[in-house]
């Protein structure tokens, strides 16, 4: 009797404590029922987390709470609340937060993953490193346009045949990054290159089976059954050994005085921080960020590529008058530049429409809080991750009207010049802002205008029954498949 007595007791005491640290802290943000271990999986679509969160922010308000299986997250829904926490309270909301398959895949220890001091240092060597190698300078943009130059004659050796032409987009805008972090690009016949594009378009195809879903939920349980999220974590393992042997070529080939690419410059980083016990940087730590560069430089550019030309089949008066402004201004007897891109607001409205419309990253790559922070009336446990999801910013109805209709009027202004929006954000906002925005806008712009100049889009199906509405996964919007002719002008 005396045991279970003091055991109540005890229980009391902590209950009481942590009310009162409740109370000093303040509330945290509401949100449905949560059960143990299953959090909240009962009330959320894993297949189509955004539509589920969508229906519990009109019953919670902008910020509320979900668990995906154990893991508590804090949910901000709308561009007040996204705006308040990335921008105003940047550094509070700088940490990043990891999901399981996340973590998994990509193992925290580079670019995108990292926190502190490590994540820090690697992103400013990164940018430096991109600067450097030419990434918003002249050199990239001519590596740009050399490269849209090989894609418009492969597509030009297709002679009018419909094809999917999603491996010709990714071939390209791969051998961009390839270009910056290997050092050259590859031809796109070759046998290793060829393995690497159907290893991560594999994986894209993935993303959608219910089982890489519920890996978020149950990763413990998830990682003893079989199914399609082990063929991913295996093809990671497998792009992790092609940058290994990268790694190990430049390693016999390096020459500290004339570094030639992403790879180099890292090693040289690393000499210098050789007698540094605690440096970030270490091959793990280059392994991890050139992996890092390579899939975020590869995936999200080619996919909204795939997407603009399959939006521009369903809406030929947008292509014409898009090829009206690229015919007036570049003409077609050279190759589209960055500096075209100030005099044709119309098709710079069209890629900004794209961006806007297909919602690319709706849930965002998680964020996290670094220390207990107030936000608005509520108190935020230091490490708590945070959902600031991108769809309700992109498709904000005032901002911008009817946002479910594809229309570049939407970044137009009544005269015909091209109007900002605060409210576009597809590179997230704040201090984890994608370090790639400059690069992925150069090439959307360059590829894009170069395909339009060469060739007009002919649909295999009647423009009126093609579907542009994105296929939703947690991760990302994926177009559906199709097929297309490239009809020369």
């Amino acid at each position: 009797m005396a045991t279970i007595f003091l055991l109540i007791c005890i229980s009391c005491l902590l209950l009481i404590a942590t009310w009162r640290n409740m109370s000093q802290n303040g509330k945290q943000p509401p949100g449905p029922i949560a059960l143990p271990l299953a959090g909240n999986i009962f009330q959320l679509n894993p297949k189509n987390l955004p539509e589920s969160l969508r229906k519990l922010s009109e019953k919670y308000g902008p910020v509320f709470t979900i668990h995906l299986g154990p893991q508590k997250i804090v949910v901000l829904y709308g561009y007040d609340v996204v705006k308040e926490a990335l921008i105003d309270q940047a550094d509070d909301f700088s940490g990043r937060g990891s999901l399981p398959l996340l973590k998994r895949l990509l193992k925290g220890t580079g670019i995108v993953t990292s926190n502190g001091e490590t994540w820090k240092q690697l992103r400013r060597f990164a940018l430096t490193t991109l600067r450097d190698f030419g990434m918003g300078k002249r050199s990239i943009e001519e590596r740009i346009q050399e490269e849209a130059r090989f894609l418009v004659e492969r597509i030009r050796n297709t002679h009018e045949k419909a094809f999917n032409p999603g491996r010709f987009l990714t071939h390209a805008v791969s051998n961009i990054i390839c270009s910056i972090v290997f050092g050259d690009r590859f031809d796109y016949e070759d046998k290793k290159f060829l393995t690497l594009i159907y290893l991560l378009d594999e994986n894209n195809e993935y993303q959608n089976a219910i089982q890489t879903q519920l890996y978020n939920f149950f990763p413990t349980l998830m990682e003893f059954l079989p199914g399609p999220h082990q063929k991913m974590l295996k093809n990671i393992d497998e792009v992790d050994k092609f940058i290994l042997e990268m790694i190990a070529q430049h390693q016999e080939t390096w020459d500290p005085s004339c570094p030639r690419d992403f790879i180099d410059a890292f090693l040289n980083k690393m000499d210098q921080e050789k007698e540094n016990g605690h440096s970030v940087f270490t091959v793990e730590s280059l392994t991890r960020s050139t992996l890092d560069l390579f899939l975020a430089g590869t995936g999200t550019t080619s996919t909204t590529l795939r997407h603009a030309l399959l939006i521009l089949q369903k809406y030929p008066e947008i292509q014409e008058k898009v090829q009206r402004e690229i015919d007036r201004v570049i003409g077609r007897d050279r190759s589209p530049c960055m500096a075209d891109r100030s005099q044709m607001p119309y098709t710079d409205a069209m890629i900004h429409e794209i961006q806007r419309f297909i919602d690319f990253l709706p849930l965002n790559v998680p964020h996290a809080v670094i220390k207990d922070t107030k936000f608005r009336n509520y108190f935020i446990p230091k490490d708590t991750m945070i959902f600031p999801l991108l769809t309700p910013v992109l498709h904000d109805s005032k901002e911008f009207p009817n946002p479910e209709k594809f229309d570049p009027g939407h970044f137009l202004n009544a005269n015909g010049t091209f109007k900002k929006s605060d409210f576009f954000m597809p590179f997230s906002a704040g201090k984890r802002i994608c370090a790639g925005e400059g690069l992925a806008r150069m090439e959307l712009f360059i590829f894009l205008t170069s395909i339009l100049q060469n060739f007009t889009l002919k649909p295999v199906v009647d423009h009126k029954d093609i579907d542009i509405a994105p296929l939703i996964t947690s991760a990302a919007s994926i177009p559906r498949p199709y097929e297309v002719s490239f009809i020369p002008r």
